[in-house]
């Protein structure tokens, strides 16, 4: 009996063993890729692996430190959102007075969105039967994030940030059925001006700075020319724009928001999520924050949804985040790999679904900023995860599951690097589907 029992002591140590050992090996075989990586060893990477059903982390490299996060700073945003705003995004707050009707901004980016098609906010004004004041200076923000590029104010990733979006911030150029050049909206045509000492090295079209008047060279339109530029925004230009559409005058008015304001819904937020997280769409990013701000606050100040995010939503993340704007165009903002993990799972606990929060996210050979990177497993994806790039930088974090079905959380960032960036991501993708195919 007592050899019995050295006998299964003695198993039970040898399985005990072989677990640890096989754990040590994965961990062993990770850091080999990253070790003889001839792409990696260039520049600062960080990288964590954690399994999401264990709860515990598998690989971890310069987790603890710091790295722009560009666009992973939407997954911040995301859970904001996600802890803030219900199943429908808030378009316009409003009160009826006698014979007139008074609405405040919230910021929602779907309101006459371009692909989105919101328009709940827009019949309601549509139909209202009194006159209409917009009630103006509710943003407490500026029109830029904290540290954005000023010199790229003419490209459609940077539209500045307002409190009442309408067609995307952008004027749409393309060219018409007669070969000319035609705007989106069209009250902007009287901004439009030749310029012949205006040459850019292909047709192209150019904003002041400063206000909405816009330069293309005196040259024949090409043929399927399409450009988007980001608006000057201002209150003239927000009820010059709802005037025209409405087809009725919309009067500027200044009055706090009243304790008895009613508001409209419009997009389904899911949608709306979709849209900011797979194109890694700046403004829809930089807006939601604003939406958040006007739940949480009755004003619209990035600034205090931050932190109050930071404060009552993060405040267990291993490392405090440095966290400056919605979209991650600024070069503030500052993450660990660790704590974007602690985030995915925090993510994934609020949602509760992961067939939802996998089609919300760009998705491995099919969706999104990642469509073109991985492969599908026989048409079957296997990593759902946010991009983030900027010069010299690049990021994926999100979900991987294996083919043996282990549900991992993953951070991967890379900084300061000066080789071509599909470099560095070819090299991301290697590594994630190695870790597919092999755990």
């Amino acid at each position: 009996m007592k050899a019995k029992s050295i006998i299964i002591v003695f198993l039970a140590c040898f399985y005990a063993m072989l677990i640890s050992c096989s754990r040590n090996l994965h961990q062993h075989a990770v850091a080999k890729l990253f070790d003889q990586s001839l792409v990696l060893n260039d520049h600062f990477t960080g990288f964590a692996l954690y399994d999401m059903d264990q709860q515990k982390m598998i690989y971890e490299q310069n987790d603890d430190q710091y790295f722009t996060p560009a666009s992973n700073t939407k997954l911040f945003t995301f859970y904001t959102c996600l802890r803030l705003l219900g199943d429908s995004i808030p378009a316009l707050n409003y009160i009826v007075n006698n014979d007139s009707l008074i609405f405040w901004g919230t910021g929602d980016p779907s309101f006459l969105h371009s692909e989105l098609k919101a328009v709940k906010g827009y019949n309601f004004l549509k139909n209202a039967h009194q006159k209409l004041f917009f009630s103006a200076g509710f943003r407490q923000s500026d029109f830029y994030g904290s540290g954005w590029a000023w010199n790229d104010y003419n490209d459609d990733y940077q539209v500045e940030i307002t409190e009442f979006p309408l067609e995307d911030n952008l004027a749409h150029f393309s060219v018409s059925a007669k070969g000319t050049l035609q705007v989106s909206p069209a009250p902007l045509s009287m901004f439009l001006r030749p310029d012949a000492t205006f040459k850019p090295a292909q047709f192209g079209i150019e904003r002041n700075l400063t206000d909405n008047t816009f330069v293309y060279p005196a040259a024949s339109v090409p043929a399927k020319f399409s450009q988007e530029i980001p608006l000057k925004t201002s209150t003239g230009l927000t009820l010059a724009l709802l005037t025209d559409t409405l087809r009725k005058p919309v009067y500027e008015t200044h009055l706090p928001l009243p304790l008895n304001f009613k508001t409209i819904y419009d997009a389904n937020a899911d949608t709306v999520y979709r849209h900011m997280l797979q194109p890694s769409d700046n403004f829809m990013a930089e807006q939601l924050l604003l939406v958040c701000s006007s739940v949480k606050f009755n004003v619209l100040n990035t600034d205090s949804v931050i932190q109050y995010s930071k404060t009552h939503f993060l405040n267990d993340l291993p490392d405090a985040p440095q966290w400056v704007d919605g979209s991650g165009l600024s070069r503030y903002n500052l993450f660990t790999p660790r704590s974007i993990v602690k985030l995915l799972c925090k993510i994934s606990e609020q949602i509760k679904n992961d067939s939802l929060l996998h089609s919300l996210l760009p998705i491995g050979g099919l969706a999104g900023t990642i469509r073109h990177a991985y492969k599908t497993d026989n048409g079957i994806p296997f990593v759902w995860a946010k991009t983030g790039s900027l010069a010299n930088n690049h990021n994926q974090s999100g979900y991987l599951i294996t083919r043996k079905g282990r549900r991992l959380a993953f951070s991967f960032m890379n900084n300061n690097f000066t080789r071509p960036q599909r470099e560095i991501r070819d090299e991301m993708v290697r590594i994630i589907t190695y870790l597919h195919d092999n755990y």
